[in-house]
């Protein structure tokens, strides 16, 4: 039977000091108070066992539990997520399969609440983001067709600026060099493209932002690392200025490296390259990746059919006449001197649109048109869209 009242403890605290001065009969005393004569001694049996603090209420919660998860299995989830503390449930799941394939294993919600448990979770402040931008750059649809490519933000490593130089295959997620620079100057970054040009094979577009060395205020952009690459038969593509998210799958690696490799930075550029090194191995083949059902990187990425061999002749779509540009960036035509940009100094091609009005392109890219009465180049937004040359 229920207690007469809502406030449980206050009746039973009332009942026990009845019980203790009470003389009539036990059962008369429970029907005071509305409950059973078993109900009573239950409560009688605890007060004279633990005193007043036994009559509150204790949890009905069974002993054990058939669905409870093991301890060795909670042990062993906890030690994967102290080793690696950016992980989330569904990849400590997949890993914990690795270890143990003939346990059964909890849902990642369950594995969740138990890092919530051991306070292994920390909630994230919530980020707003702006809608994407419409027009979609080229697609993500095989190894090789998309390389990213970006410097991630410097830190000081040995007192010195560390400028991690990061390159990543688009459709698998595949980290193919994490190197720590201590500038962005061309001829280092070059080197770090070669050798992942030599190891790899060529792609078919490197996806970098604005800033240099991949871009430059000469016409359509282009570096002497993007000329480099057109040379190589390689498609330079730039995001919009300001939209890192047309870059996203890149810059989200970026900052699972930073949380793994720069929190705190190492001691000298040694110790560094070598925390990017051991990253590199486990970011490509043990950690798995949400965004490839959970498979790793290495599990989806064949090197490029196209391998390098270093530059190849230039060649060039018929045009009517090859311009020479001088070492300071100038072409020389009818005896006037054109500003283009010392990074196209091998030569470009021109075409008369015309008359006085000539279509000036760089290997198979047009980069503007120049009308010899008013000198300057009036460069085009769109050098790697459809060509304008009629001769393409």
């Amino acid at each position: 039977m229920p207690w007469a009242r809502t406030d449980w403890m206050s009746e039973r605290l009332k009942f026990i000091a009845m019980y203790l001065e009470y003389e009539a009969s036990f059962s008369d005393l429970c029907l005071d108070f509305g409950i059973s004569r078993k109900t009573g001694y239950k409560w009688v049996r605890r007060y004279e066992a633990e005193g007043a603090a036994a009559l509150g209420e204790r949890s009905r919660a069974p002993r054990d539990h058939p669905n409870a998860i093991a301890a060795d299995i909670v042990q062993a989830i906890l030690a994967i997520r102290r080793r690696h503390r950016r992980w989330g449930p569904r990849k400590l799941r997949v890993v914990l399969a690795r270890q143990r394939p003939r346990a059964t294993l909890p849902a990642a919600s369950t594995i969740g609440d138990i890092l919530k448990r051991n306070g292994l979770v920390h909630p994230r402040r919530r980020i707003r983001r702006s809608s994407p931008y419409g027009d979609r750059l080229r697609q993500y649809d095989a190894p090789n067709a998309v390389w990213c490519a970006d410097f991630k933000g410097w830190f000081y490593v040995g007192g010195e600026r560390c400028m991690p130089l990061t390159i990543s295959d688009g459709f698998s997620r595949y980290l193919l060099r994490c190197h720590a620079l201590r500038h962005s100057l061309h001829r280092s970054t070059k080197r770090v493209f070669e050798s992942a040009f030599l190891e790899y094979g060529l792609p078919r577009a490197i996806r970098t932002d604005n800033g240099p060395p991949f871009s430059t205020l000469a016409p359509g952009g282009l570096s002497r690392l993007a000329v480099w690459w057109i040379r190589l038969g390689v498609r330079p593509e730039r995001i919009l200025p300001g939209r890192p998210d047309q870059n996203g799958r890149h810059e989200r690696m970026h900052s699972t490296l930073k949380a793994e490799t720069a929190k705190p930075p190492r001691s000298s550029f040694t110790t560094q390259q070598r925390a990017f090194d051991r990253f590199q191995v486990e970011y490509n083949e043990e950690r798995p990746h949400e965004a490839i059902a959970m498979r790793c990187p290495a599990e989806l990425y064949t090197p490029s059919s196209k391998a390098y061999a270093g530059l190849p002749e230039v060649e060039y779509p018929l045009h009517d006449r090859d311009i020479l540009v001088t070492a300071c960036g100038r072409i020389c035509m009818h005896r006037k001197k054109i500003n283009i940009s010392s990074s196209q100094v091998r030569g470009s091609e021109s075409e008369k649109v015309d008359e006085g009005i000539w279509l000036v392109s760089f290997m198979h890219y047009d980069l503007g048109y120049i009308d010899l009465e008013q000198k300057p180049l009036q460069t085009i937004d769109n050098p790697f869209g459809t060509r304008l040359s009629p001769m393409s």
